[in-house]
């Protein structure tokens, strides 16, 4: 059987050795062969560098991200073969959507993010300009741009799909190519997810590389513009921080480790409530998934003393009625570990346990019924649930058996449960079911530094809650300390990391055209053609209109309040005004200056601008009393075309000032604008 090819520098290259066989996870059977026998990674990383980054950089935020959602669409339609392959690695069906659907739903959110709230541009303007003069001659401003090197990610084989298409996802979308490392257990199934990419022609050629087998000696090749991502065991993550070349070259690390998490029951639970229900199907869940195989399960599982015999008998019940065996069959609900030698290590892991603890339920040494399945040729144990009556004992806060285990472990109170949740030293995730708020709020304060997220599971959350064992594309996935502290995903955080932070002095002139960003002080157009008389195209950033003076009356103050019901006393009580020592008299409505602003920068008639969708950061900075005049101006601060579509984005910066030029509110309005020549 010929080993997997590793597509490297725009080729599929087949190794010059027979390689290591792979097995079915369930049959024992080979599946495949791996080997790096004769590849160069050097070659592979100086491609990614000279050959495809420049391309990649040249396309823009929004091309990168609609590109990724072409790609997660070609990838839907061809999941179910995914599906049959995933079954190889043990996975059942309920698994393999987690592992498949899970990652191409991170390109979907990447590519809504990225389109959403990303500009159109290839420098990528970060948080508010810092004035550094006092006459505003001389400015700062934070901005990103793509790392100019390979994203290497190292994974593990635990989630074949979703491990490369979460590290994928924000790395594409800053701008930087990336290199696949698969875990050797199941690379083929992270092969034929690269070969459906590479087939479908979608990304810029190059913009992924597999390489299948050791990776030799690729870290001594990473270079400080190149990134390095790692999933799996915390000695591992040691070892790739450790690297000597990784250390001289600052290459930036992301790990994100195995961990001990856990999940905590409230002191509110009964045995009938809603969470004492939601606590054991949580646990079971997270035990029985990829039979356990996933750094977010729950390994320590925390209950009030009272309870503990309660929960150990109530989760013993549900993991009776767990059917374990071929995962291709529709009867199984637990499939296989990885391989044989992952089955060894969570029996060793198991013994260490068991120094301190008693199996309440499962034993990998004594063989158990199985569904279409042979206990000699599938790497199966079954689930195994542990008890430890003296949660002061090491063993269940240091050892991790990375398969379908869990040990039940009483507390005395909320500082208790927080004290034995800390001692696992940095966990990715940790639960509180409860729907006591001072409880959750305890514990969740107390533990939250030793964790990377925390999940809150009660019977309001329950219906729509991802459940404990989710990453999330929008939240950080990672943990301190064991987890690796590493962050992965995490929104824009995510695409950040694979971009450098510099921070830019300028005149404001000078930091518009850099950042295609009007910034305050810097020059405006004023046409004898009103803005929002001009279609998308025709607009330019600096493009500007002044409206006014127009005089705040008394008058004006009595009708908005009586109009709108806002009688607040500052507006309709002179005397209360008065006594009032930020406004000393009556003053206006803050909306009616706003609303007034309205009127005097609009321009009635039907054309380009379709609607007015948002107003954000608005700040009022100097009250405005009867008799003041009051003056906008209205820049156009940032030009957001949609690509397909009809029209774009386009963000006005508002200043609105009295009759002495001082700023009285300040605001950004957000408008849609039809373009001139729209897509067909």
């Amino acid at each position: 059987m010929e080993p997997l090819r590793s597509y490297l520098a725009g080729r599929w290259q087949r190794p010059d050795a027979a390689g290591t066989p792979l097995h079915d996870a369930a049959t024992g059977q080979e599946v495949t062969r791996i080997s790096t026998s004769g590849l160069d990674p050097a070659a592979a990383l100086a491609y990614g560098r000279e050959s495809v980054g420049p391309a990649l950089r040249e396309l823009t935020f929004h091309q990168r991200a609609a590109l990724l959602k072409t790609l997660a669409s070609h990838l839907r339609e061809h999941r179910h073969e995914l599906y049959s392959l995933s079954a190889r690695t043990g996975a059942t069906k309920g698994d393999s959507k987690f592992d498949i659907d899970g990652g191409i739903g991170v390109l979907f959110s990447y590519s809504s993010k990225g389109r959403r709230e990303m500009p159109d541009d290839t420098v990528y303007v970060e948080g508010a300009t810092e004035p550094l003069s006092k006459q505003g001659t001389f400015l700062g401003q934070h901005i990103a741009t793509p790392l100019r090197g390979v994203a290497v990610q190292i994974n593990a084989f635990n989630f074949p799909v979703w491990g490369p298409l979460e590290k994928l996802a924000p790395a594409f979308v800053a701008g930087m190519p990336t290199l696949i490392k698969p875990a050797p257990q199941t690379a083929y199934l992270t092969h034929r997810l690269v070969e459906l990419i590479v087939e479908s022609g979608i990304l810029p050629e190059g913009s992924v590389q597999l390489l299948c087998g050791d990776p030799g000696d690729l870290l001594d090749h990473l270079t400080e513009q190149d990134t390095l991502s790692f999933t799996g065991s915390a000695a591992t993550a040691r070892r790739l921080r450790a690297h000597e070349n990784v250390v001289r070259c600052g290459v930036r690390f992301n790990a994100e480790a195995d961990s001990l998490n856990c999940s905590i029951l409230g002191p509110d639970a009964t045995p009938e409530s809603p969470e004492f229900q939601l606590f054991v199907r949580e646990l079971v869940t997270e035990m029985t998934v990829k039979a356990g195989q996933k750094c977010t399960a729950v390994r320590r599982a925390f209950v009030p003393a009272e309870l503990a015999d309660e929960v150990t008998e109530a989760v013993r019940r549900r993991l009776a009625d767990i059917r374990v065996g071929d995962p291709s069959s529709g009867e199984v609900d637990m499939g296989a570990l990885a391989d044989p030698e992952q089955r060894e290590e969570v029996r060793r892991s198991l013994k260490a346990l068991l120094e301190s603890c008693r199996l309440v339920h499962g034993d990998p040494n004594t063989p158990f019924e199985l569904v279409d399945a042979d206990y000699e040729q599938g790497a199966f144990v079954p689930p195994m649930l542990l008890r430890c009556d003296d949660p002061e004992l090491p063993q269940p806060h240091e050892v991790e058996a990375f398969g379908p285990v869990s040990t039940i472990m009483p507390y005395r109170d909320a500082e208790h449960a927080v004290e034995l949740a800390r001692r696992g030293h940095g966990s990715l995730v940790g639960s509180v079911v409860s729907a006591d708020p001072d409880f959750v709020r305890t514990v969740v304060t107390g533990a939250a530094s030793q964790h990377g997220r925390m999940l809150v599971l009660n019977r309001h959350d329950s219906a729509e809650s991802t459940g404990h064992g989710s990453p999330l594309p929008q939240l950080a996935h990672g943990g301190p300390g064991r987890a690796g502290g590493g962050e992965e995903m995490a929104g824009l955080r995510g695409v950040l990391h694979h971009m450098q932070r510099t921070a830019v002095q300028a005149d404001p002139d000078t930091l518009t055209s850099l950042t295609r960003q009007w910034m305050p002080g810097s020059a405006r157009e004023t046409t004898a053609v009103h803005p929002f008389r001009k279609h998308l195209e025709r607009l330019r950033v600096g493009d500007s209109v002044v409206g006014g003076p127009r005089t705040v009356t008394r008058e004006d103050v009595r009708r908005f309040a009586e109009f709108t019901g806002d009688e607040f006393y500052a507006h309709t009580d002179e005397e209360a005004a008065a006594a009032n020592p930020f406004f000393g008299g009556l003053v206006a409505h803050g909306y009616l200056v706003v609303s007034f602003a309205a009127g005097l920068f609009v321009a009635p008639e039907s054309g380009p601008v379709l609607a007015n969708y948002g107003l954000e950061n608005l700040r009022f900075l100097t009250p405005t009393y009867p008799g003041d005049e009051i003056t906008v101006t209205l820049t156009a601060k940032r030009i957001t075309p949609r690509h397909n579509a009809d029209y774009g984005e386009v963000r006005w910066d508002a200043d609105v000032t009295n009759q002495d030029g001082e700023s009285v509110a300040k605001y950004d309005v957000l408008t849609l604008v039809a373009k001139e020549n729209p897509p067909e």
